[in-house]
This record gives C-alpha cells, sequence and structure tokens, in this order.
C-alpha cells in the first residue's frame, strides 16, 4: 500500500505547476533541465537500490523485537548512546540514512534513539578526523567531535520529548 501524505502532495504539485510554467516560457531550457535531471536520477540510482537492499537486509537479520530492545524506549539512555555510536561511526549519505532511520523506528526503535542515530551521523565526521586534525589540529577535532556528540543527544532527547 502506498502511503501519501499532504506534504508529498503538495510538493509534487508545485513541482508539476513548476514544470509547467518552465515549458510555457522557455521549452528548450525546460528540455534541458530534464535531461540534467535523468542524468542525475540515473547517477543516483545505484545509491537508491543501496539503500532498498541495506533495509531489506536490516530488516530481514535484525529482528524487530532485537531492534525494540536495543533501541526501544526500554533501552534507555544506554541504547541511546549506542546508537548513537553506531551513528557517530557510519558514513552513509542521508539519501540512505533517512530510510534506515524510518525502518528502524518501525522496527520499534524509539523516536530518541532514532534521532540520536541520525545527528551523530550527521554532525560527527569520523571519517573525515584524519583531515579535520590536519586543518583544525587535534585539540580542536576532539573538542568539536565531543561537543558535537553531547549536543546531538540532547537534540535527541528533546525530540523525544517533543515528539
Amino acid at each position: 500500500m502506498i502511503y501519501l501524505n499532504a506534504t508529498v502532495i503538495v510538493i509534487n504539485l508545485i513541482a508539476l505547476l513548476a514544470l509547467v510554467l518552465v515549458f510555457a516560457k522557455d521549452r528548450k531550457r525546460a528540455i534541458k533541465s530534464l535531461k540534467i535531471a535523468f542524468v542525475s536520477f540515473i547517477r543516483m540510482l545505484p545509491m537508491v537500490l543501496i539503500i532498498i537492499v541495506g533495509i531489506g537486509l536490516l530488516l530481514g537479520f535484525v529482528s524487530a523485537s532485537t531492534i525494540e530492545r536495543m533501541a526501544g524506549n526500554e533501552a534507555g539512555i544506554l541504547g541511546v548512546i549506542m546508537i548513537s555510536v553506531f551513528g557517530a561511526l557510519m558514513f552513509i549519505p542521508a539519501l540512505v540514512a533517512f530510510p534506515l532511520a524510518a525502518s528502524l523506528l518501525e522496527g520499534g526503535a524509539s523516536i530518541t534513539a532514532v534521532a540520536a542515530f541520525i545527528t551523530t551521523l550527521t554532525m560527527i565526521g569520523t571519517t573525515t578526523i584524519p583531515l579535520e586534525i590536519r586543518e583544525l589540529g587535534k585539540k580542536m577535532t576532539i573538542l568539536r567531535n565531543g561537543m558535537s556528540f553531547i549536543i546531538a543527544i540532547l537534540i535527541a532527547m528533546i525530540m523525544g520529548l517533543v515528539l
């Protein structure tokens, strides 16, 4: 079953309206833009397929009860910290992270844990640490990543309280 919410419908209607307006104004440029968009889509397609396979593997090998036990409400702060460390160590684009986060929520993870995963994933750069040390220095890199980790946990806690 496909579920479309109002936001998705509105965004797509705006995009369609903009496309119609661009075609009316300059058909040649509109076609050129569509070709560029198509090429971008083809370049993204492997990543999208990896997302689908990765989420499928996650849901296939990790049961919902395991996700709920490790990152659900019962896991408490330890579960949030564990998934935060997991997010900090991962190097995946947001395009992959958000569907994975949705799958974690559906599997029983708490909103706090998923918010911690997303925020640490985007705020902490473990794979870029060598570059960061070279450019900013070791002390600044450790300080930035440490503060980012603490702030990510605080953001996750606030999201858990608000949502």
